[in-house]
This record gives structure tokens, C-alpha cells and sequence, in this order.
């Protein structure tokens, strides 16, 4: 281990419990003991899932919100006995291995619930609403402290709770707890006076417009979350530790409008100022730890920073708001451990809070405290798997349900929650199998059908491996990408997989293979307008073999067109985007954090952006422009790049003993490659 993770391997207490380790296993959704979308249960995915990371020296795990009133059914999750009966020798599993376990307890979404144009249907519709509340109640799922605006869906009002319903809720904290003391469970963690959540909702004043004891002054703003650990400590003694889930600033402008890193703006959520007093009443109310970082669903992008965050986003907030109180301190955020070690020596927090490096990599604290880090797999904080909770204008969730229902999978790690529909199985028979392409896809085939057991060779066409994925880890912004690129390789080597570079296939009879995997990508379109042909393709720009000039027309408000238009600007270019969608981004399955950070990016900077419009002409260093209304626009263009999609290129089609992998098969994002590719490799 390196001197400089020393720090996080000391011990710290919470109450009276002892954490072997400063590294906190962050809730992330989905990742329940008693479920998600189902009714509660002990789930037996997500157990394994936490039990295989404390074999492997996580200190504090804090598994995903656990819904006190099931989603389906509305059942107390008090009342399901049967859960809490087979945590409780869970628990001794767990701490077996050292490790301790929270439960993270929540009082709901409010207007934070991720409603799909099917769950708004039964609160636009009353009858359709009637019908479904004794099986899914969105009305109350998404019920808020006042009358307020869906996050999701633009034309659904969320309605107030009933101060009978909130005491309830207080009540079904206490008796919960109750409940997951009795089973072992070292504490629980209250969710959240965090991210715009309903807690979090009650204690805002652009959220809050009540006129009783639940609104008005701050007092009564943050009555909720003081009357919570209130009755918990009053059913389960004041030496029962419970953390609070704690968003230092909401980092807010407006409904629906985040702040980003550097921009000057008026807060309308909890400044730091506010939060300072917070913090010490929080405390003083009871709460023994805080979990935080910041943000809101409306500033989404900093509780779940995506690749354009900067590392350690949160950590000057948080370590701010350690000043003023007694109680330790956890902060998550894109967090670098050499940081966060440096950072818990010097007193400024007390652990570092990681999530969704758990889903890519569950062995990574062994391998940083073993020296092993090269073998770490870097999770590269792209929602593709883990929260492809999805939101373009005039939409609502666009995550299918299967994903919805099912969240915290990994794009790159198939193996994590999908309840073994992915393993590696040794092959009953040992085959020589050829995989045309080193990107991502070939890759990812050739190391699965590896540690399977099969002899496997790569054919790539250049000097290097990584396809594709080079060009697009080319922007500054995606270092985790380029790590990704070197962990790729360094495991091809390892394995002793042969590589046979510059090496083009194109009569595969040639081959001597059992098997053919063909992995070699997709080609860019174009579109046949007036000048297309002078126009710089997105992977000649990403790859650095067209040179731009400062004023750059992008055709295309993908993600792809969006992340180039990002990059240009950050180089100082002066970038225009042309979508003929009613949005940026509108893909399903890029999650709004990412989109909204984008988004939000472009009118802070104010980069023009043509939306339901078409590029008719390019020529004569300008585009010409058609409006939705049949206006023309004539913005200036030293270069046009083009980003309007792929198509499959595969070198041969599929048949016997020959696969297609990735975008050859199908264009998609790094999800569908990763995937397809362990599909392919568990059928040799």
C-alpha cells in the first residue's frame, strides 16, 4: 500500500461503533435489502452484492434506500417480519468479514420521483388514478411538502402531504428502526435532508410553502428531519447511531436549473450560510453522522457527478461545513482516494464516501490497500448502467422499466447486480476463437472467452487497441476513459491473449478458428446537403486528424455532438449547435445528470443552440440554418463537424460459429458493447 492511502486505513467511531476503515460504501438506488420496485423482501442480489465487498475491506456500507411504504402495494416495511428475519443472520455474515451496515431508511421522493409518462397518467387522470392506488399510488409516491412541479413531467403538479401522513412517516422511521437494531444492524442512516428529496423538500424555502408547523421559519422547515431521529432515538436509545443523508448546498437557480462549478448565481435552496446553522441543529437534534455532498434533482449533477464534474466536486463544501459540528463527517463526490487520504489526516472529514466505483470494480479497497491499484477497473461515471434515468423536453422518465426497476448494474461489469444472468462458466469444450477488432467490444470478448478457458487471438487493423474509444477518451474531460483504455490493455496482456496488430481481416476463410467474433464497429452518416462534403466527420475531430478553425457549427445535439461542442469551448472555440430534436440529448438512457450538466453549461455560457432545425446549406465559411418557423439563420463556420449518428459496419454477417459484437452489430453506447460482448462470450 502506498503512504498516501495510509489514512484511510485507520480506524474512527460512529457513537459507540467502531469502523475498521475510512472508506464508506455509499447507498446508491436500487441496491436495497428489502428491494426497489417489488414489494419487501430480503433481496438476496443486493446481499450478495454487499457481502462480496466487505470480504474486501470496505469499512461502512450503506446499502440503497429501503422505502419505508413499499412502491407496489403500499405495505409498511415494519410489517414485513419475514425481511427482517433473514437479515438478522445476514448481519453475523457481515460481521464476520469486519465490516459494519447501515440501512438507509426513506421518507419518499416528493416531487424528485422519476415519474414516466405512465406514472403521470393516473395523476393527470383520476379514474385511471382510482384504479391503480391499490396497486401503485404515484400521488403519494410523489407527494411534496406544497402543490409543486414534477422534476419529470412538465404538466404534473405534485400534491402536499397531510401533516397525518408526515406523522406517519415519523412513526414508521422509529418503528423500522426498531426493527433493524433488533436484526444486527449497526445503525441507520436517515434519508435525506439530501439532493431534493422529501426531507430535503421540506426543509427548502422554493420548496416549502406551507402555513403550519411543517413550514414557514427554519424551525419549522427542518421540523420533519429533527422529529425523525427524535423517535428513533426514543424507540432505540440515544447510543443507536443514525447518520443523515446531507446535502451541504443545493447548488440550485431555479425549478428544473442547477448551478455549476465557478458560476456565480443566486441560491434559492440552502446556501452555505444556512447551512451552517443546519448542521449544528441537525447534530444537536441527535444525528451522529453526516453523509453529504450537494446538490439538488434540479442541480443533479453534483449528488451524481458525471465525467465533466471535476474530482472531489463537493469536498471544499463538506469539509466547510465539518467546522461546525462535533459528529464525523463523510464526503462523497467523484472522490480521488490520495485526496480523500489527505484530506482525513488534515481533520477536514472523517471518511470518503464511493458508490458507483463499487458496481465497476467490488474488489478495488483490497486492491489499493494489497498495491494492486493497475487492476483497479475505473468506473467512468457515465450512468449507462447504474442510472439511465432519462429526461429530454415535454418527456418524463424515459428509462424503460426494465431499468427503472432494476438499477445500480454496471455498463462495465455485467457481473454486478443482474442475479447471475452473467458469469463465467469454464467452457465445457476449448475452442480457438479469432476476434476481428481491438475496441472495446473485441476486447471485452477476448478477455471474457479468456477466463473461460478458450485460446484467443486478436486481429486489429492499426498499432493500438481501444478502437474507437480512443478518439472519444480524447477530450480532457475523460481521463477515466483513457484509464479505462490502459486497464483494457494491461488485462489483454496479462491474460496472454495474442494480439496481432496491423493486421486488416478481410477474407475470414483465412482464419484458423472454431470461432469468429467480428467487432469492427460502425461508420459515421452524413447527411446529403449542399457543401456535406467539406464538413469534418466528429471522429476525425476527436481523433485530431482535421484541424478546426475558432468559430464551429456542430450538426447533431446528441451526446456525441454535445460532449464536442463542450470540448471546443473549452479550448476556447466558439462553438453552435445544430439539433433537429425539440431538446439536447434526447436519447433514451443518458441519465440526467449528465444531460442537464450540458445543458445547463450551454446557457451559462450562453454557446447558441438551434433546436427543431436543419442545416440546408454549408458553404462560404457560414451555414445557412431553417428555423422550425422557416426563418433561416446564417451563423458563422470556420469548420462544421458533423455528429449525426453510425451505422453497423460489420466485415461479414452473422452465422455459424460467427458473432457480431458492438456497434458492428448494433450502434448503442458502451453498455450495449460490454454486454453483447459477454453474451457472445458465454455462448463459445
Amino acid at each position: 500500500m502506498r503512504a498516501e492511502y495510509k489514512a484511510l486505513f485507520t480506524p474512527w467511531k460512529i457513537r459507540d461503533v467502531e469502523i475498521k476503515n475510512r472508506v464508506v460504501l455509499c447507498p446508491m438506488g436500487g441496491t436495497s435489502l428489502f428491494g426497489w420496485m417489488e414489494p419487501h423482501h430480503f433481496d438476496k442480489d443486493a446481499a450478495d452484492f454487499f457481502l462480496e465487498r466487505a470480504r474486501n475491506e470496505v469499512g461502512l456500507i450503506i446499502p440503497g434506500i429501503a422505502p419505508l411504504r413499499n412502491l407496489i402495494g403500499g405495505q409498511w416495511l415494519y410489517k414485513a417480519d419475514g425481511a427482517f428475519r433473514k437479515l438478522k443472520p445476514y448481519m453475523e455474515e457481515i460481521h464476520k468479514t469486519g465490516a459494519k451496515l447501515f440501512v438507509q431508511l426513506t421518507a419518499g421522493f416528493g416531487r424528485s420521483f422519476a415519474l414516466s409518462e405512465m406514472l403521470a397518467l393516473p395523476m393527470k387522470n383520476k379514474f385511471v388514478g382510482a384504479l391503480m392506488k391499490p396497486f401503485v399510488d404515484p400521488s403519494y409516491i410523489s407527494a411534496s411538502p406544497s402543490e409543486l412541479p414534477s422534476r419529470w413531467t412538465e404538466d404534473v403538479t405534485c400534491r402536499a402531504l397531510t401533516e397525518k401522513e408526515i406523522k406517519d412517516i415519523i412513526r414508521a422511521y422509529a418503528l423500522t428502526a426498531k426493527k433493524c437494531k433488533e436484526a444486527g444492524v449497526d445503525g441507520v442512516e436517515v434519508h435525506a435532508v439530501h439532493e431534493g428529496y422529501l426531507l430535503d423538500q421540506f426543509t427548502l424555502k422554493y420548496t416549502n410553502k406551507r402555513t403550519d408547523d411543517y413550514g414557514g421559519s427554519f424551525e419549522n422547515r427542518y421540523r420533519f428531519a429533527v422529529e425523525v431521529v427524535r423517535a428513533i432515538k426514543a424507540e432505540c436509545g440515544e447510543d443507536y447511531p443514525v447518520s443523515l443523508r446531507y446535502s451541504v448546498v443545493s447548488k440550485t437557480k431555479d425549478f428544473c436549473v442547477g448551478a455549476l462549478p465557478g458560476e456565480e448565481y443566486e441560491e434559492i435552496g440552502r446556501d452555505m450560510e444556512e447551512s451552517e446553522r443546519a448542521a449544528k441543529y441537525l447534530q444537536d437534534a441527535g444525528y451522529d453522522m453526516f453523509n453529504a455532498d450537494n446538490g439538488t434533482y434540479d442541480a443533479w449533477y453534483w449528488a451524481h457527478p458525471p465525467a465533466y464534474m471535476p474530482e472531489n466536486c463537493n469536498l471544499d463544501d463538506v469539509a466547510h461545513i465539518k467546522k461546525f459540528v462535533d459528529i464525523p463527517v463523510v464526503c462523497a463526490g467523484r472522490m480521488n482516494a490520495v485526496t480523500a487520504a489527505k484530506a482525513i489526516e488534515e481533520g477536514k472529514i472523517d471518511g470518503m464516501g464511493v458508490a458507483r466505483q463499487f458496481l465497476t470494480d467490488g474488489a478495488w479497497v483490497r486492491k489499493l490497500k494489497d498495491g494492486n491499484e493497475e487492476d483497479i477497473q475505473p468506473c467512468i461515471c457515465c450512468h449507462n448502467g447504474c442510472f439511465t434515468m432519462s429526461k429530454a423536453k415535454g418527456t418524463g422518465n424515459t428509462a424503460p422499466l426494465t431499468d427503472a426497476g432494476h438499477m445500480a448494474r454496471c455498463a462495465l461489469n455485467p457481473l454486478t447486480m443482474q442475479n447471475h444472468r452473467f458469469d463465467i462458466v469454464p467452457a465445457r469444450k476449448k475452442k480457438k476463437v479469432a476476434v476481428i477488432g481491438g475496441g472495446v467490444g473485441g476486447m471485452e470478448v477476448a478477455r471474457v472467452a479468456t477466463l473461460r478457458g478458450h485460446s484467443v487471438t486478436i486481429y486489429e487493423k492499426t498499432d493500438r487497441l481501444g478502437g474507437v474509444f480512443i478518439p472519444a477518451a480524447a477530450p480532457s474531460f475523460k481521463e477515466k476513459d483513457r484509464e479505462l483504455i490502459e486497464w483494457y490493455r494491461r488485462q489483454i496482456e496479462k491474460l496472454g491473449i495474442e494480439v496481432r496488430f496491423s493486421t486488416e481481416i478481410t477474407d475470414i476463410s483465412a482464419l484458423d478458428a472454431d470461432e469468429i467474433v467480428v467487432a469492427t464497429g460502425a461508420k459515421p452518416r452524413r447527411l446529403n446537403i449542399p457543401g456535406a462534403e467539406t464538413a469534418v466527420e466528429a471522429i476525425e475531430y476527436l481523433n485530431g486528424t482535421k484541424p478546426v478553425g475558432d468559430d464551429v457549427v456542430i450538426i447533431g445535439g446528441g451526446l456525441t455532438g454535445c460532449e464536442i461542442a463542450y470540448d471546443l469551448y473549452l479550448k476556447g472555440k466558439r462553438p453552435v449547435i445544430v439539433e433537429a430534436m425539440n431538446d439536447l440529448i434526447t436519447t433514451p438512457g443518458i441519465c440526467l445528470a449528465n444531460s442537464s450538466y450540458l445543458r445547463d453549461f450551454f446557457n451559462w455560457k450562453k454557446v447558441p443552440v438551434y433546436l427543431e432545425s436543419r442545416v440546408e446549406k454549408i458553404g462560404d465559411g457560414k451555414v445557412t440554418v431553417v428555423m422550425k418557423d422557416g426563418s433561416r439563420k446564417e451563423p458563422k463556420a470556420d469548420t462544421v463537424i458533423m455528429s449525426v449518428g453510425y451505422t453497423p459496419a460489420p466485415l461479414v454477417r452473422k452465422g455459424r460459429h460467427i458473432h457480431i459484437v458492438g456497434d458492428a452489430e448494433k450502434v448503442g453506447n458502451l453498455r450495449t458493447v460490454v454486454w453483447r460482448a459477454w453474451e457472445i462470450a458465454e455462448k463459445i
